[in-house]
């Protein structure tokens, strides 16, 4: 289980970055937010290209998800690791549903 943030740098491009409490104390502290949501997709559901819509921190609960960047990396998520989603410009990311179970996530939008 990990904390990984994915942003979007100055060429336009989705990177990621893996964080931890310690190199990031201020995640323990609480964060204004929006709402929580949950969602499912079933196995091999994919989407193409796209920017988060929002920052958001997405929480995989259940099921594995692929994160694809520009540069060819690929990065697989599973139960209990955390995104801080913000990558809301530029190419952005794909993501996929890998394996044979579905993916259930925990969707926490930030306040602005």
């Amino acid at each position: 289980m990990a904390i990984y943030r994915l942003y979007a740098g100055n060429d336009g491009q989705s990177h990621l970055e893996e964080t931890s409490l310690a190199n990031h104390p201020e995640l323990t502290e609480g964060q204004a937010a929006r709402s929580i949501s949950f969602r499912e997709w079933p196995p091999g559901h994919f989407i193409d290209w796209h920017p988060a819509p929002r920052r958001q921190y997405i929480i995989s609960l259940g099921g594995e998800i692929e994160i694809g960047l520009g540069d060819g990396t690929t990065v697989r998520y599973g139960p209990g690791d955390a995104r801080l989603v913000e990558d809301t410009s530029g190419q952005g990311h794909t993501t996929r549903v890998v394996g044979d179970q579905p993916s259930l996530t925990a969707v926490i939008p930030l306040a602005d």
